[in-house]
C-alpha cells in the first residue's frame, strides 16, 4: 500500500470517528484542521472543537485557521497527497483545493445531488424519504457539486430520528472512506459527474422547528424526527402573561377518533403516557415533551401539569 500524506478537516463530534479511522489506517495524518475556538456557556469561555480535542489525544498536529488565507497557507505548508473533509463547516476556496496532489475528498450524508447543503439528514427525515445514504465526492468550487468517487445507500427506517440515522450513516461513511483511501492509494481514482435532479438541504432555522397543527400529521412527525438533534420541534401554549414553548421529543402517528375538531385540539390521553392531538390531516401522538424551564416528561404529565384535557386546544405559533 502506498502511504498517503493526509490532512483531515472537520469540527464537530460526528467527524471524530472518521479521524480515528484514518489515524488507524496506516496512512500518515500530517495535520488536522478545525474551526477556531468559540465562546460557550454563560461565561463565554473559549472552547476547542471535538475534532481538535481528539487530535490532541492522538498526538496529531492541529491547526485552527481563522481566515481563508491562513487556511491556504496551512494546507500549502503541509503538502498533502489527499485532504479529507467531514463537517468542517466552511467552504474551501478553489485555489486551496488545488494544493492536495489527489484533491479534497468530502463525506456527505446524502445521495448527491440530492440534499446539497448543511442539513441533509434532517431534511431527508423532514421530507419523509425512504432511502438516503452517504456520498464520497471530490470537492470543487460549488456547494456539494463535485464529482462522485463512491456512494452507499442506507434505508430510512420508520422509527428513525436524526440521532439514529446519523449513527448509521456515520458508520457506513467511515467504511466508505476506508474503501476510498485504499482505492486512492492503489491509484484507482474515479470522478463521476453527479447525475439526477439536485435538491437543497439548507441550514436549519428556528422557524423550521415550528409545529403548525393545521399541517398534516405525517409532516409534523417528520419534523419531530428530523429535528431530534436540534432545534427540537416545538409548539407554544398561551399562559397568563406569556407563551410557554414546549419541545416535542418523541411522537408517532395516531388513529384519529371520530367527530369534528379543530387542528390543535387534544383528542385523547393515551394509556402509555402520551396524548393525541388533531392535525390538519390525521392526528399526532405526542409521547414526550420538554416544556421551557422543565425536564422532559411524558405527554400526559404535561397535560396534567397545565390542567389541559381532551377538547382543549394547543397553540400553533412558535
Amino acid at each position: 500500500m502506498n502511504k498517503l500524506r493526509i490532512v483531515f478537516l472537520g469540527t464537530p463530534d460526528l467527524a471524530c470517528g472518521f479521524l480515528s479511522r484514518i489515524a488507524a489506517s496506516g496512512h500518515e495524518v500530517v495535520g488536522v484542521i478545525s474551526q477556531p475556538d468559540r465562546p460557550v456557556g454563560r461565561g463565554l469561555t473559549l472552547c476547542c472543537s471535538p475534532v481538535d480535542k481528539l487530535a490532541g489525544r492522538l498526538c496529531l498536529e492541529s491547526f485552527k485557521p481563522a481566515s481563508r488565507t491562513e487556511l491556504h497557507d496551512t494546507v500549502a505548508k503541509l503538502k498533502p497527497d489527499l485532504c479529507v473533509v467531514v463537517a468542517y463547516g466552511r467552504l474551501i476556496p478553489e485555489q486551496t483545493l488545488a494544493l492536495a496532489r489527489h484533491g479534497f475528498l468530502n463525506v456527505h450524508f446524502s445521495l448527491l445531488p440530492k440534499y446539497r447543503g448543511a442539513a441533509p439528514v434532517q431534511r431527508a427525515l423532514m421530507d419523509r424519504e425512504k432511502v438516503t445514504g452517504v456520498t464520497l465526492f471530490w470537492l470543487d468550487k460549488g456547494m456539494d457539486t463535485g464529482p462522485v468517487f463512491l456512494r452507499r445507500e442506507e434505508p430510512v427506517l420508520p422509527a428513525d430520528d436524526a440521532n439514529s440515522l446519523f449513527t448509521r450513516l456515520c458508520a457506513a461513511g467511515a467504511e466508505l472512506l476506508e474503501e476510498g483511501l485504499r482505492k486512492v492509494a492503489a491509484g484507482e481514482i474515479r470522478r463521476e459527474p453527479q447525475a439526477g435532479e439536485p435538491s437543497l438541504a439548507p441550514k436549519l432555522k428556528p422557524s423550521d422547528a415550528r409545529l403548525d397543527f393545521a399541517r398534516p400529521a405525517q409532516e409534523l412527525l417528520g419534523k419531530v424526527r428530523g429535528l431530534a438533534c436540534g432545534p427540537r420541534a416545538r409548539f407554544t401554549l398561551p399562559l397568563p402573561g406569556r407563551l410557554l414553548t414546549v419541545q416535542v421529543l418523541a411522537a408517532d402517528l395516531a388513529p384519529e377518533p371520530g367527530g369534528a375538531a379543530a387542528p390543535g385540539t387534544v383528542l385523547a390521553v393515551e394509556g402509555r403516557g402520551g396524548f393525541i392531538v388533531k392535525c390538519g390531516a390525521g392526528a399526532l401522538l405526542v409521547k414526550a415533551v420538554k416544556p421551557e424551564g422543565k425536564n422532559e416528561m411524558p405527554g400526559a404529565d404535561f397535560l396534567n401539569g397545565q390542567r389541559l384535557k381532551p377538547g382543549d386546544r394547543l397553540g400553533q405559533e412558535g
